[in-house]
């Protein structure tokens, strides 16, 4: 059976995904079959969880995902010898929801009865940590602290003081991780800049499994992970658009959450990837297109350029859907305004407007309830995602909505999304069926 554990913080910024890359790196070096999740709506991080163990990365969302197919994508990442769950934000940071559903961290832990090892940024305190730590060791019974990293020590007696002002909470402290700036990855609007981005992306693993050498007991971290409890059930998934899908795939668009794909694939599609920056249209032997968020406001040059692309995009739309998330539906619009305040013509088949001249951050949990068909389902059904992009609207012109939005309270948000003959689009991701 593989064992299982949770890496956490209590808040962002403290360093987790650090200590889960040096972590996964160095498992695999030691040659373990260590795969990874990430807690929460991040699309980001899975692909750096798939550079480090050569698995592909997925997502486990209390609030987004019934229960069900929760306990079942975490079954079927119950293959090797390790799963290592990264948590998002804070442990206990969710949206208020009914037990369990809160979209934190803290959910998938209880669910799936996995440990948890507290990464703690302990850069301006000392003993104070261990007040820290006995909190979240209490908060929640059904949540189990089991060990402790210390990250950005600033000398051995730092380290020193720490450790013994721990030692009354019988919580292990497992590594002690000193300042740093060498390892951190840079950063863009939405998050880490991207795995694929990464030209020398083996080399900053290589560094980050030294570190973990150096400043972890790998032993003992996997001493501390537990046999999860996932119930065997079967779950009912987003279905696939169509049997053979064309999905744009580039560093334009690549925010396309793992278990949808692997779902979809498991269902019997054939996903059949294509550049928009290469001019390249969807192959026309596919039944359906799906163009995924990422930053097409940082290539909206070339995309404005790639006639080919816009036109083979527009000839399979006469006879088949096309779907487009977030940066997809912004690429499927008329006009992409990037920062500097220059207007780029997209494809077209929607009337939208965007701009990133005017930036306004948009955040959140997401439920649809479908106002007509698409590759997201019937009229009538209802769908969660999640929301994340700093573009804002100048027109929608005068097409009609897809849904009807409300956020994680059930607060109604209005219309959203656009559709026009065989094309649509929204802004949010969507990862399942409501």
């Amino acid at each position: 059976m593989t064992r299982a554990l949770m890496i956490a913080a209590p808040r962002s910024g403290s360093g987790k995904t650090t200590v889960t890359l040096g972590l996964l790196a160095a498992l695999r070096r030691r040659g373990q079959d260590v795969r990874a999740a990430k807690s929460g709506p991040d699309y980001i991080d899975p692909a750096f969880h798939a550079a480090a163990t050569g698995k592909a990365g997925f997502n486990l969302d209390s609030w987004a995902m019934p229960p069900d197919l929760l306990g079942a994508l975490a079954a079927q990442a119950m293959q090797g010898d390790l799963l290592v769950v990264e948590g998002a934000m804070g442990l206990f940071d969710g949206v208020p929801a009914p037990a369990g559903r809160s979209g934190a961290g803290a959910d998938v832990a209880a669910r799936l009865g996995l440990p948890v090892l507290l990464v703690l940024d302990v850069s301006g305190q000392s003993q104070s940590a261990a007040a820290i730590a006995r909190g979240f060791q209490l908060h929640a019974p059904d949540v189990r602290i089991a060990g402790l990293v210390l990250n950005r020590i600033g000398s051995p007696r730092h380290e020193r003081l720490i450790r013994e002002a721990m030692a009354p909470l019988g919580l292990p402290v497992v590594g002690a991780i000193p300042r740093s700036d060498v390892l951190s990855l840079p950063e863009r609007h939405l998050g880490l800049v991207q795995a694929g981005e990464h030209g020398d992306l083996p080399v900053r693993l290589a560094a980050l499994a030294d570190m973990a050498e150096r400043h972890l007991d790998l032993d003992a971290i996997i001493a501390l992970a537990d046999e999860a409890a996932v119930p065997s059930r079967t779950a009912q998934h987003l279905p696939p658009p169509g049997q053979r899908v064309a999905l744009a795939r580039d560093e334009a668009f690549s925010f396309l959450y793992g278990h949808l794909l692997a779902t979809w694939r498991a269902a019997g599609a054939e996903i059949v990837p294509f550049s928009p920056l290469a001019d390249e249209g969807p192959a026309d032997d596919c039944d359906a297109c799906w163009l995924p968020g990422g930053y097409p406001e940082l290539h909206a040059g070339r995309l404005a350029a790639a006639m080919h692309f816009k036109s083979a995009l527009a000839a399979f739309a006469e006879t088949r859907p096309v779907h487009g998330e977030c940066g997809g539906y912004m690429a499927l619009g008329s006009v992409l305004v990037d920062g500097a305040g220059e207007s780029h013509a997209m494809a077209g088949l929607l009337a939208l407007e965007t701009s990133f001249a005017r930036r306004k951050m948009t955040l959140g949990y997401r439920e649809a309830h479908l106002l007509a068909p698409s590759p997201l389902g019937a009229p009538g059904g209802r769908v969660r995602g999640h929301e994340f992009h700093y573009a804002t609207i100048s027109s929608r012109g005068s097409d009609a909505p897809l849904a009807d939005l409300s956020d994680a309270q059930g607060q109604g948000l209005g219309p959203e999304g656009s559709r026009r003959g065989r094309v649509t689009g929204t802004f949010f991701h969507a990862i399942a069926l409501a």
